[in-house]
């Protein structure tokens, strides 16, 4: 059996019959739809709709991976992950990678380079994630957000996968980029080497 996107997927398709906005935050709606399935049986879907956000693989001039250690109020917890950001309204995705990068991790890119697009919770929300790879690094300082608090960290390609093996870094976002961006990082004894893009 073949991998494709076809007709097979046509048959899965639900149709909206009636939406509601059952709560409007800052940037996060939740909506309440019903829908009419496959079987032409009407069901109920409620999900979170999201903006979409970037969320950049950085790579500095050794080789090594910038991260950031961030708290993470959900989950009470703090995560290793990549720099990220939600997109403005009126903003392009290559607009918002270049100022979250700078904002948060106070750096910009010479290099820039798309790498494509993830979807983090499918199963309720239509939030998009779209993945960049940045190189040719310089320190400008960072311009955080009022509120936003991280610290930052840097690690050896090897160390990163070491990291998320054994479950120190479990932010999915992060993992999805790595694993987008890993063709194209060096490959020295500690992955420290220059983007081969």
């Amino acid at each position: 059996m073949s991998f494709s996107t076809g007709q097979h997927d046509a048959r899965l398709q639900e149709t909206t019959l009636e939406s509601e906005t059952t709560y409007q935050g800052l940037f996060l709606k939740i909506s309440r739809d019903r829908v009419r399935a496959p079987d032409g049986s009407e069901v109920g879907r409620e999900y979170v709709r999201h903006p979409g956000a970037v969320v950049v693989v950085p790579v500095l001039p050794d080789g090594r991976l910038l991260v950031e250690h961030q708290f993470r109020y959900p989950l009470g917890r703090v995560f290793v992950e990549f720099p990220a950001g939600k997109i403005d309204p009126g903003e392009s995705i290559e607009a918002c990678a270049r100022r979250e990068l700078e904002e948060e991790a106070g750096f910009r890119a010479e290099h820039w380079r798309y790498l494509g697009v993830m979807h983090p919770c499918i199963g309720y929300s239509d939030e998009r994630i779209e993945v960049f790879l940045a190189s040719g690094l310089t320190a400008v300082g960072q311009r955080l957000d009022e509120g936003e608090f991280l610290e930052l960290d840097a690690l050896a390609v090897d160390e990163f996968v070491a990291a998320a093996r054994d479950g120190r870094i479990t932010d999915g976002k992060s993992i999805t980029a790595f694993f987008l961006a890993q063709p194209l990082l060096g490959n020295g004894p500690t992955g420290q080497g220059k983007p081969t893009a």
